[in-house]
C-alpha cells in the first residue's frame, strides 16, 4: 500500500497501472456476530464506537465495469450510523439480497461490511468494458450502484429495482484504504478541494440537489421560499446553498445560535434558532401541539413578509413533519427523504388535501444529478461543509459526533491521506474562494 500512496503523493500517476494492488486493505467495519449488542439500549444509548471496527480485509476481485480506487478520504453519513448501531436493521440482510443477485454479487455476501458512502481518491484498476476511467485518474464517487439491466431504471436509474447505496446496501465501502465501485459512480475531483473536502458533498449534496432543484423532487425555481430544517448540518447546509445559489429564498431552522450564525455566513437572511423560541411539537410522545404549528407558521410569514412556504426541505421526519405540512403554502411542496429522528410520521390531512400540497419523497439522486450537485462544486458555486477530519482509525468516533448531534457540516475521515490540505491541483480557484471552502471549519 505504501507504494501506491507515494506514486500519489509524488504524482507518478502513470506508475500506477504497473504496481501491484495489495491482497488486503485497512477498513472500517461491522460485523454479523456483533448485529445483537445493543439489545434492548434506546437508540441514544447506541455507541458506534463499539460496532464500528478498523479491520484489515481481503481485497475484492475486480468485475466488468467496476473500478477500484485507492481512498485517500471519506467521510460520514447518517446512513453509516444506522448501519453502525444495526438500526432499523442490520446492513447484512441486505449484502445477502445483493449476494443473490449474480455470481459476480456474491462476492459482497459476509460476515463483515466494509461502510462507507463518500470517497475522494485515485483509480487504480478498471474491469472490462469500462472506457471512460483510467489509472491515475483523480475521482470522488457518488452512491449509486444499478445494475441497469431493467428497463425501469432507464428512465431514472433511481427507479431501477436493483438500486442500492453503495457502502450501506453493498460492501466494500468508502470508509477504507481501498473501495471497489461501479465505474459510473465516478466524477471528477474538483480541483481546488484537498481530498478530504472533496471527499464530504457526495452523498448529501447530491440528495439536496434531486430533493429541492431535480424534477424529481421539488423543482425550486428563483424566488420561491425553501424552509430548510437543519439548515447547518450535512444535508441542511448543501439545501441552503443551492437554495441561495438558485435564486430561491431560504429560511434556516436551526438549534443553536452557533448554527444560526453559520447559516448567515453562508448568505442566509432569514434564520429560526427552534431552541431558542422553544418551538415544541408534541407535548408528549403521542400528541402533537397544532398551536405550535401555527405559531411556526407566523414565525415563518413574520420573516417572509407573509409568504408561506414554497417548499419544505423536510428530513428529521417524525419530529417535525406535521408542522412541514401544515406552514407550507397552498399548492406547496413537503420534499422528504432520511427521517432521522423517526420513519413514523403523522399529520392532519386536511391541510394537506384542502390546500392541494404534495408530499415528494426523495432518495439520494441519479447519476445526472449526482453529476450535476458536482459540477457546482467543482466550480466553486456550492463549497464543501467540512467541519472536522479524523484519521481511519477513528472513524467511530466520527460516526458517534453524527449521532450525537455534535457536530456542523460534514465530518471527514482521512484515509490513506497522510495529513490534512493535500490534494489542491487549481490554487488559484482555491484562493479566490477560500473563506467559503474553510468556513465550516472555523466553527
Amino acid at each position: 500500500m505504501q507504494e501506491i500512496l507515494d506514486a500519489i503523493l509524488t504524482g507518478s500517476y502513470d506508475a500506477l497501472g504497473a504496481l501491484p494492488v495489495p491482497d488486503h486493505y485497512a477498513g472500517i467495519v461491522v460485523r454479523a456476530e456483533d448485529t445483537e449488542m445493543f439489545a434492548g439500549l434506546p437508540t441514544a444509548q447506541k455507541d458506534p464506537r463499539r460496532s464500528l471496527h478498523l479491520d484489515t480485509v481481503p481485497t475484492p476481485q475486480i468485475g466488468p465495469g467496476e473500478a477500484l480506487v485507492a481512498v485517500m478520504a471519506s467521510a460520514i453519513n447518517y446512513n453509516t450510523v444506522w448501519t453502525s448501531i444495526f438500526e432499523p436493521m442490520p446492513t447484512f440482510g441486505f449484502l445477502r439480497r445483493y449476494g443473490r443477485v449474480s455470481e459476480l454479487a456474491k462476492r459482497h455476501d459476509l460476515p463483515y461490511h466494509v461502510v462507507g458512502s463518500d470517497l475522494s481518491g485515485v483509480v487504480l484498476r478498471v474491469g472490462a468494458g469500462v472506457t471512460r476511467w483510467s489509472p491515475g485518474d483523480e475521482v470522488v464517487a457518488h452512491c449509486l450502484s444499478v445494475e441497469l439491466e431493467d428497463p425501469q431504471g432507464h428512465d431514472d436509474t433511481m427507479l431501477d429495482p436493483e438500486q442500492r447505496i453503495w457502502g450501506f446496501e453493498t460492501n466494500f465501502g468508502g470508509l477504507a484504504q481501498l473501495a471497489l465501485v461501479k465505474a459510473n459512480q465516478l466524477m471528477p475531483k474538483p480541483g481546488h478541494l484537498t481530498w478530504e473536502e472533496a471527499a464530504s458533498p457526495g452523498l448529501v449534496n447530491s440528495t439536496a440537489y434531486r430533493q429541492l432543484v431535480s424534477r424529481n423532487g421539488a423543482a425550486m425555481k428563483q424566488g420561491d421560499v425553501v424552509l430548510v430544517w437543519g439548515a447547518s448540518g450535512g444535508l441542511g447546509s448543501y439545501a441552503t446553498q443551492l437554495a441561495l445559489n438558485g435564486g430561491a429564498i431560504p429560511v434556516c431552522v436551526v438549534s443553536s445560535p452557533d448554527k444560526a450564525e453559520l447559516c448567515r455566513r453562508m448568505g442566509a437572511e432569514l434564520v429560526i434558532d427552534r431552541r431558542a423560541e422553544a418551538f415544541r411539537f408534541w407535548t408528549d410522545e403521542t400528541t402533537q401541539d397544532p398551536a405550535e404549528w401555527k405559531r411556526f407558521g407566523a414565525r415563518i410569514r413574520e420573516l417572509t413578509g407573509g409568504e408561506d412556504p414554497d417548499i419544505v426541505l423536510e428530513h428529521p421526519g417524525r419530529e417535525t413533519f406535521g408542522a412541514s405540512v401544515y406552514v407550507a403554502r397552498r399548492g406547496g411542496t413537503i420534499a422528504t427523504c432520511a427521517s432521522t429522528s423517526g420513519y413514523w410520521h403523522e399529520f392532519d390531512n386536511r391541510y394537506l388535501w384542502m390546500s392541494l400540497k404534495r408530499i415528494v419523497g426523495s432518495h439520494f439522486a441519479n447519476y445526472r444529478e449526482a453529476w450535476e450537485a458536482n459540477r457546482l462544486v467543482a466550480k466553486a458555486r456550492v463549497h464543501p461543509t467540512l467541519s472536522k477530519a479524523y484519521p481511519l482509525a477513528e472513524a467511530g468516533q466520527a460516526a458517534f459526533d453524527v449521532h450525537r448531534n455534535l457536530h456542523q457540516g460534514k465530518v471527514g475521515v482521512r484515509c490513506l491521506a497522510p495529513q490534512e490540505g493535500l490534494g489542491v491541483r487549481d490554487h488559484d480557484l482555491r484562493a479566490a474562494h477560500l473563506d467559503a471552502i474553510t468556513r465550516f471549519r472555523d466553527s
